[in-house]
């Protein structure tokens, strides 16, 4: 472990100099967690590998900022990769503000369908919902934020974020029961 740090720490100052060898080490040493994740937020796979690239732009640009005291280097640039999936999420489409927002019951799936389920299979599920409502379900059942840190993330109430989630149930359930029949 000690050694994987050190060779990260060697990583971070070559690509704090824009040594591209460096940068594109640390690309690939991040890159299937990242893309994974990236393919949680998006619709397809060139949209996936877009906010990839874009986030990983981000990174090589902002590496002077990272500070390993406030966080580690995978959890600096998850962020960094979850921003730019959103931003994306944003520019291809609008968040809807629904007119009346209600807490729904939770969805009941029951587990025997959820077993059946590639972790494949799922992502594409998720993948129909609407932009917004799959931001908010990632964000909210994948990554553990919460209402209050949902809203500041996508700019809507923390309202609109529990009723984006609920909505996301909703259809999660309708799709799966879908299948099952």
């Amino acid at each position: 472990m000690i050694k994987e740090e050190q060779q990260l720490d060697e990583l971070i100052a070559g690509c704090k100099i824009g040594n591209g060898n460096a940068q594109e080490k640390l690309y690939r040493h991040f890159y299937r967690v990242m893309i994974n994740l990236c393919l949680r937020y998006t619709k397809n796979d060139m949209d996936a590998m877009d906010a990839l690239n874009t986030g990983f732009y981000k990174v090589f640009k902002n590496i002077q900022w990272y500070d390993p005291e406030k966080a580690s280097l995978y959890t600096w640039i998850r962020t960094i990769v979850i921003n730019s999936c959103l931003d994306l999420g944003r520019s291809k489409a609008t968040i809807i503000q629904p007119s009346e927002l209600k807490d729904a019951a939770a969805a009941e799936i029951e587990p025997e369908v959820i077993s059946k389920l590639s972790a494949a299979h799922l992502l594409e599920i998720v993948r129909l919902l609407p932009q917004a409502t799959q931001a908010v379900f990632n964000l909210y059942i994948m990554e553990g934020y919460s209402h209050k840190e949902i809203a500041g993330l996508l700019k809507i109430s923390e309202g609109t974020s529990k009723w984006h989630l609920s909505d996301a149930r909703k259809k999660l359930q309708t799709m799966l029961n879908k299948e099952q029949y």
